[in-house]
């Protein structure tokens, strides 16, 4: 696998971690969500590697379903008010530690994701304390 940087997030609503230090795929901690589809509802959890798609899912979620989204501390729902500009879902949103958003499309099936900074400075200025590189 390519060299890839693992997001950190945060609930935008409790301001509580996402981050499942004791799931891991790829070797980091996984971004663990409550996702109810369909048929059910249960425990997701993605690798928080940007770029990596690898998910591991107890429910059964069909592939180009859409599912809904929660925080597994305050159960507030993360669908954003912005739809996926790929296939029309909602995009499901979650703050990063160091700033900025990253949004991810709710579609089971469509990669679309995208990372929005508001002040794009002061994030690359964290983005490297966190990460360690030399700028």
């Amino acid at each position: 696998m390519k060299h890839h940087v693992s997001l950190l997030v945060k609930c935008p609503h409790c301001g509580k971690s996402l981050m499942d230090e004791e799931h891991k795929i790829h070797d980091k901690a996984t971004i663990k969500l409550n996702i109810e589809c369909e048929a059910s509802r249960g425990v997701i959890y993605l690798c928080s590697l940007y770029g990596c798609y690898d998910k591991e899912c107890a429910v059964g979620i069909k592939d180009q379903e859409i599912g809904k989204f929660y925080c597994p501390h305050c159960n507030q729902s993360l669908t954003r008010d912005i739809n996926c500009k790929l296939c029309d879902a909602p995009m499901v949103g979650m703050n990063i530690k160091v700033g900025g958003k990253v949004n991810i499309c709710s579609r089971c099936g469509c990669e679309n994701h995208y990372v929005v900074f508001e002040d794009l400075t002061e994030a690359i200025n964290k983005f490297y304390h966190e990460y360690g590189f030399s700028g």
